[in-house]
């Protein structure tokens, strides 16, 4: 049997995860090659060697040479590879062998590999700095190996045989099979959909009946550990996973659509639109204006390049990557690059209050009787509930345990914390889930004695207790008494502190099968009140992320009051709350309506979080998630962007789009900024080129109806397009206006659509003046005769090549302005260093075409000098009219 498992086991026959859940260890050990000391480093580097590394998806990159002609697999680069073809063919079948133009398929095929080559060269440098980055923020886990011990490792690094050790927190690294467990409770819910969290044990289980994620020995790659602790041999890694089985297939229409997908969406298809309208038209006129059907062809298909931003893929990655890149000196780390944009289009941040809004330093100042008295008996319950939990020990569990041992050279208040240790020992446990708010344990001493002891929130603390210890005596815990707690819990809770309640429970019942059951009829012996007070700089930041347009909510697990106070120290104004008790009665729709007036969400479960998240949504607002808790970790995935921290938690980590390397809201304003400088840049490129499309749109159809003869050749046209596409490579290292960074920034393509309407046609005017200009003056002088008095003769091929190489040079020079002048909203902005380079050197490349006898390759003809007085004047007129648009729209 064992031979057969292994042959299917690539198959992701998930038969084999059935027999290792049914081995005793000593059979399983033996199975997989290991010990209980682990794989030997040779045996671990055999074992990847064999099945591979353990990643579902192979992150290895493509080899250099593929990637290299990956740079040409492009539609446009297949447009002008069409419009050399159908050249090249007309050579063929019209022109006479001796005398063909060989310019314009070598020229189109110099151009395609200029515009692969400079993709290329950008995706690999964007390709490097990801990679540079990604490196930075790693997930480990705790894997034990003979002759070296326990050792953090990467993920990627675990093999099959390895022995692994779980905590709370941790993100299970691959298929295990428990050998030993300690109220282990993992999430499942990324393979499942349960919510609950499962408990696991180390016996072995053979059930064909139950499905595979029922057997309670085994833990799957991608869960999470909720609490306890374990231990797993590595059964499976990669895509050999029952991860990876039900991964196969996947594709990204099946990930997470955020707001920048749909906004580079929503533009990419108005500009195909734009491309497949225009390109036909220009077709037919053209050919039944001119009668030559194949070059208005070869026209059409260049002014279906020339309409579309070619450059656009290049742009995009080099604004994305630069922006990591840039990000990454401000101790903000992107894992996912076109986070970015979407971490600039932000305009509401939901964000945990511990260590974001507060100093994440939580102090125990005050352990009371249910009279408020200090008393050391309470502490002493909280110190050995703290100590031997076995779950997700947090801030709150430190606190407790630091004063308990400060407390101990207190002579006034004597806490013996060793004999503590001494005289106890771990009976049994109910960890902390985030439904019941408490974690319970049970400790036993040497004279047979067993006591549950729980800590938690104070009203479901309450909720268990019928009695109260006060003064080493039981007695009933009546209504008075009750409310007596309750208003001082209050008071504290006013004060800014967060308050436990704990209770005992003398020889619960079955102690062995522990269960949320016996947790009633406990005696409340006192509570605790701890201070996590705000942060110095929450105030500040928050009033930055105001001024940005980014509102604040917060969405925390803990108590209203608690919550409302330090939001009202650090300056967030709570115009609206609710608690998780009314989200959970509330339909979605009318949900959707009170997040927008809601500022503070307070006793939230994960899931709650998540729909809290999706109402915002749902509201179309764009939102981001600050988090590093294990609760945390779905309302990151479900939000726009997640944003972590480098000390959070292995799932939160995960489920980050953006690591901050400090936990504080100052750190994500500068994120903010860089992700709506990136988007700037990247806009500019698209509405500069969108509005020269449009605008050409109209030049191209004046001319194609009423000149006789082509404005340009497409080789002409296509050399344009490139020249100026060029310039804008600049574009990612380009400066932007202050104002451009105050508000959340996003694709919009009614902007982009009015924009183009207004800017667009001021091109067009100069255009057709300058078709005018050429064909009844310039040309004309240059050529001894006007069009009528040349046609058909040897000047009229030098009228073309004037007119041609005249609004050439015209074309290049007025979008070369439209860059300088619509890169800007008019606040004034320098162009950078780079920018102002290409632009010069755009034009002069440009002149020296038109100027020079170089221009005679591409069937060009040296204008003569009087076009020039008229040619500034052009681009006088231009710059004051598109100045003027801008100002306009930015006046809107």
């Amino acid at each position: 049997m064992a031979k057969s498992i292994h042959t299917h086991e690539r198959n992701l026959d998930r038969s084999w995860l059935r027999h290792v859940a049914s081995l005793p260890a000593d059979e399983l050990y033996s199975e997989l090659g290991t010990a209980r000391a682990g794989l030997t480093p040779e045996q671990a580097a055999a074992s990847i060697e064999e099945y591979g590394p353990n990643e579902v998806y192979t992150h290895e990159r493509v080899p250099i040479i593929l990637r290299f002609l990956g740079s040409f697999a492009d539609p446009f680069v297949a447009i002008l590879l069409l419009v050399a073809a159908v050249s090249l063919t007309t050579d063929v079948i019209l022109v006479e062998p001796g005398s063909r133009d060989w310019a314009t398929p070598v020229i189109i095929g110099i151009m395609v590999l200029i515009s692969g080559v400079l993709r290329f060269v950008q995706e690999t440098r964007s390709g490097d700095a990801a990679e540079a980055l990604a490196e930075t923020i790693e997930t480990t886990c705790n894997v034990e190996r003979a002759g070296v011990g326990r050792r953090e490792i990467p993920l990627d690094e675990v093999a099959r045989g390895d022995i692994v050790h779980l905590s709370a927190g941790d993100m299970v690294p691959a298929d295990l099979r428990i050998i030993a467990a300690r109220d282990l409770f993992i999430g499942q819910s990324a393979l499942t959909g349960e919510a609950e969290a499962v408990e696991k044990h180390a016996d072995p289980v053979s059930d064909e009946n139950a499905a595979i994620t029922e057997l309670d020995c085994l833990a799957f790659l991608g869960t999470t550990v909720i609490s306890g602790t374990g231990v797993g041999v590595a059964a499976a890694t990669g895509a050999n996973t029952f991860f990876g089985s039900v991964s196969r297939g996947a594709t990204a229409s099946n990930q997470r659509k955020t707001a920048y997908d749909q906004g580079i969406g929503d533009v990419s298809h108005l500009l195909l639109r734009l491309m497949l309208v225009m390109a036909p038209t220009v077709l037919v006129i053209n050919g039944v204006t001119k009668g030559d059907w194949l070059q208005s062809l070869l026209f059409a298909f260049s002014v279906a390049v020339g309409l579309t931003p070619e450059m656009l893929p290049m742009i995009v990655t080099t604004c994305l990557a630069k922006g990591a890149v840039d990000l990454s000196q401000q101790k903000v780390v992107v894992k996912r690059l076109d986070a970015i944009q979407d971490l600039g289009a932000m305009d509401v941040l939901c964000t945990d209050k511990t260590g974001t809004l507060t100093e994440d330093s939580v102090a125990l100042e005050r352990h009371l009787d249910i009279h408020g008295n200090e008393d050391v008996g309470v502490l002493a319950y909280a110190f050995l509930n703290s100590f031997f939990e076995t779950g997700l020990r947090n801030l709150i569990d430190s606190a407790i345990i630091r004063r308990a041992q400060e407390e101990s050279f207190d002579e006034d208040q004597p806490i013996d914390v060793d004999a503590l240790v001494a005289e106890n020992y771990l009976v049994d446990e109910l960890p902390f889930d985030f439904e019941r708010r408490r974690v319970s344990v049970v400790v036993g001493d040497s004279s047979g004695r067993t006591r549950m002891i729980t800590k938690g929130a104070i009203e479901e603390i309450l909720a268990l207790c019928d009695r109260a210890e006060f003064a080493r005596e039981t007695v009933a815990l009546t209504d008075e008494l009750t409310e007596e707690v309750r208003e001082r819990a209050i008071d504290l809770a006013d004060e800014g502190f967060r308050v436990l309640g704990v209770a005992i429970k003398e020889s619960p019942g079955s102690v062995e099968t522990l269960t949320t059951d016996d947790e009633c009829a406990m005696t409340l012996v006192g509570y605790l009140a701890f201070l996590d007070p705000p942060k110095p700089s929450a105030g500040d930041a928050i009033q930055a992320l105001r001024r940005h347009g980014v509102g604040v909510k917060v969405l925390t697990g803990d108590s209203p009051r608690v919550a409302r106070h330090v939001c009202e120290r650090i300056g967030v104004n709570v115009t609206g709350e609710m608690e998780g008790s009314e989200i959970e009665r509330m339909g979605d729709d009318e949900l959707a309506e009170r997040v927008e007036e809601t500022t503070l969400f307070s006793k939230l479960s994960p899931d709650q979080k998540v729909r809290v998240i999706e109402a915002l949504q749902a509201q179309g607002h764009i939102v981001g998630f600050m988090g590093d808790g294990v609760n945390d970790a779905p309302a990151m995935r479900a939000s726009d962007c997640g944003v972590s921290v480098d000390t959070a938690v292995d799932i939160a980590k995960e489920s980050a789009d953006i690591i901050l390397l400090e936990k504080d809201l100052g750190v994500l304003e500068l994120g903010v900024e860089g992700g709506r400088r990136t988007y700037s840049n990247m806009s500019k490129y698209v509405r500069i080129t969108a509005s020269s499309n449009f605008g050409n749109i109209f030049s191209v159809l004046a001319a194609s109806a009423f000149l006789p003869f082509l404005p340009m050749t497409a080789v002409q046209l296509l050399l344009l397009n490139l020249t100026n596409d060029i310039v804008c490579t600049a574009i990612p290292w380009d400066n932007v206006d202050e104002d451009e960074l105050m508000r959340p920034r996003s694709w919009d393509t009614r902007g982009l659509s009015t924009f183009m309407r207004w800017t667009g046609p001021v091109s067009s005017i100069f255009d057709i003046v300058s078709y005018l200009v050429l064909f009844f003056v310039i040309c004309p002088a240059a050529c001894g005769g006007s069009w009528a008095e040349v046609a058909g003769t040897d000047a009229a091929v030098a009228f073309v090549g004037v007119f041609q190489a005249g609004w050439f040079i015209e074309s290049m020079l007025t979008q070369i302005l439209a860059i300088h002048l619509l890169r800007t909203s008019g606040s004034g902005s320098a162009p950078s260093m780079p920018l102002i380079t290409l632009s010069f050197a755009g034009a002069a490349v440009a002149s020296l075409l038109v100027f020079t006898t170089a221009g005679t390759i591409v069937d060009f003809a040296v204008p003569p000098l009087i076009w020039l007085p008229w040619l500034a004047a052009i681009l006088a007129g231009y710059a004051l009219c598109a100045r003027f648009a801008r100002n306009h729209l930015a006046a809107k």
